[in-house]
């Protein structure tokens, strides 16, 4: 039977995520510390950081990797009112929406260099489809080239210091010596960097993919790091994170968010740039019982904009909605680059559904309505 945290709506089924004593998720205990931080002091140890990486014009001061999403063009803004000259680096989307591309084309009218790397589509595609049958995930080579792309242009230009944005492991719960680290690394990446188990090195011997195709998601080497001296630092270690802010900012710096709340959440401005993202977060639905509603409301509880009964009541609601489309484009349309048919898909869901979590039929087979939505085991013990 899933556990809830007693302060947020978090099941117990996220990986990572532990409840103590009184009921209390460590997401929640790391957004309690956050009344703790001096957050002048943290600024000022920014701007000690960012002058120790100034080239004062004679080259790029840092990295900001983007996505063309609110939060990547909220760091932007911040580099430039800061006074830093950024090169910003896109690893694309796997299925970039119309949305999206407007988004990343606004990144470059608020006036900073650019750089764009779209990886081998057709190799893209087959990764796609392996990520989704063996590990439950069609964004698997989108979210590792979000890491590796940027780091291979630190090194390729030789800029040592990344700026990311948050610490997901701080904002959405992990192990505290995650939490607690303000540094991207090579075991950050390998333990959180979405690899799910699944090694670069596993495609060129299980499935031939040749070693050339698969340069994008590799890597740089130990000795190629160390001769740059690249580092990587989470933009919300120094300043308060918050995503709806970041989304306020960016909207009033030309960034354009959905007309309505996307498909399976419950905001309208974030995952916009990548038609597969509604397949992801329903894969996790499957596998953990929440996904992208419920990230959300959680955060939006912490920060007291709405109470958790509203909370339950949003994530009944919308959280899990079989993805018949996202952004407006029909699941076959999404499936296609694949070669996968909405059937053979759907066989994909059943094999990842976790039997623990959702009720099933007398067959044993998971229970879905009219629409395909599962119905979870224990909702009422939110």
């Amino acid at each position: 039977m899933l556990r809830y945290c007693k302060k947020c709506v978090m099941p117990d089924s996220k990986p990572d995520l532990h409840i103590d004593e009184e009921g209390i998720c460590n997401a929640c205990r790391s957004f309690e510390n956050r009344h703790t931080v001096d957050w002048e002091a943290r600024k000022a140890e920014l701007l000690s950081l960012l002058k120790k990486y100034r080239r004062n014009g004679e080259h790029w001061d840092c990295i900001v990797p983007v996505s063309g999403g609110k939060d990547s063009t909220y760091q932007v803004i911040r580099m430039l009112q800061l006074g830093l000259n950024p090169l910003c680096v896109t690893s694309t989307t796997c299925d970039l929406s119309e949305i999206g591309r407007k988004n990343i084309d606004n990144i470059k009218r608020l006036g900073v260099d650019y750089m764009e790397f779209s990886p081998n589509p057709n190799v893209r595609a087959r990764l796609n489809r392996i990520g989704l049958m063996e590990v439950g995930d069609i964004s698997w080579p989108e979210h590792v080239g979000i890491f590796t792309i940027p780091v291979r242009a630190a090194v390729q230009f030789n800029v040592p210091l990344i700026v990311w944005g948050e610490n997901s492991q701080n904002e959405y719960g992990g192990p505290a010596s995650a939490s607690e680290n303000n540094v991207l690394t090579r075991r950050w990446l390998e333990e959180f960097g979405g690899l799910l188990g699944m090694r670069v090195t596993d495609l060129h011997e299980t499935y031939g993919i040749e070693r050339q195709h698969l340069l994008p998601y590799q890597y740089p080497s130990d000795d190629e790091l160390q001769r740059v001296g690249v580092t990587g630092m989470f933009l919300g270690h120094y300043l308060p994170w918050d995503g709806l802010s970041n989304a306020l900012i960016s909207q009033a710096n030309g960034f354009t968010s959905y007309d309505k709340a996307v498909e399976g959440s419950m905001v309208n401005y974030e995952n916009l740039d990548n038609y597969q993202t509604g397949i992801h977060d329903y894969f996790k639905f499957l596998k953990f019982g929440f996904s992208r509603a419920t990230d959300i409301a959680c955060l939006h509880i912490r920060r007291g904009r709405i109470t958790r009964q509203d909370g339950i009541e949003i994530i009944k609601k919308m959280d899990g909605q079989f993805p018949w489309s996202y952004l407006g484009k029909p699941l076959e349309k999404i499936l296609d680059p694949l070669e996968m048919s909405v059937e053979e898909f759907i066989k994909v869901c059943d094999r990842f559904t976790n039997k623990k979590i959702f009720k099933r039929d007398s067959k044993g087979s998971p229970k879905k309505d009219r629409n395909g939505n599962l119905e979870k085991v224990n909702y009422d013990n939110v």
